[in-house]
């Protein structure tokens, strides 16, 4: 017979799967607990109980939620025997693919901010994805492909690139060809930020001659 114990961790994990698939369909706003709690065959004291509300109860679903996400960029990661750059973008492609499931862009990209509050939302997010994403752009940076320098900024655009991308793949009608070039576009991206890359376009401005007085350089 289960536990006391193991009866608690079964009625929270029924609830939070069957409000994932609820908050999906519907979005926060229109789900209602009675729907739910009688779904699960149980009253909204249980509910209230494990959850203490319906926002308590979407914040589990937003953490169980952001664990899977990130548990797919892991295994994507760990199963590129490629370059470090390949093991990177498998990585971010494998963030893309996972956020066309409905309850990885209803719930993490559009109603999880807005329900939690971004810094409540941000706080998740930069445990698992974003945490995965910060020790892939450090790991570049000890192996010398991307110059040692902003990797926080660095971090925080491809994070914010990807996001905007996986919801805009939402409404299109190839998804597969936005995540290939949103990949290319990154890959490239990767490359510019080589160490001494950066630098270049710096250097051959100061060796150019200085404009002459009243005139405008050339752009």
């Amino acid at each position: 017979m289960a536990t006391k114990a193991e009866q608690r961790e079964r009625t929270r994990a029924d609830l939070v799967r069957i409000a994932t698939r609820r908050f999906a369909e519907r979005g926060y706003a229109g789900v209602a607990l009675e729907d739910l709690v009688a779904e699960a065959g149980l009253t909204r004291g249980a509910l209230y109980h494990h959850f203490g509300s319906k926002a308590g109860l979407f914040r589990a679903v937003v953490e169980a939620a952001q664990i899977r996400v990130a548990e797919l960029v892991e295994l994507a990661v760990e199963g590129c025997d490629e370059t470090l750059v390949e093991g990177f973008l498998a990585g971010c492609r494998a963030f893309l693919e996972a956020s066309l499931a409905p309850e990885a862009r209803r719930i993490l990209l559009v109603d999880g901010p807005a329900v939690l509050g971004w810094d409540a939302w941000r706080e998740g997010d930069l445990e698992t994805s974003v945490g995965l994403l910060e020790a892939g752009v450090a790991e570049l940076a000890d192996a010398g492909v991307i110059a040692d320098r902003s990797l926080g900024t660095v971090s925080t655009m491809v994070s914010g690139a990807l996001n905007e991308v996986a919801i805009a793949n939402a409404h299109t009608a190839d998804p597969a060809a936005g995540i290939d070039e949103a990949i290319d576009l990154l890959r490239r991206m990767l490359g510019g930020l080589a160490p001494g890359a950066a630098s270049a376009p710096a250097a051959r401005r100061a060796a150019e001659p200085a404009p002459a007085p009243g005139r405008a350089r050339a752009t």
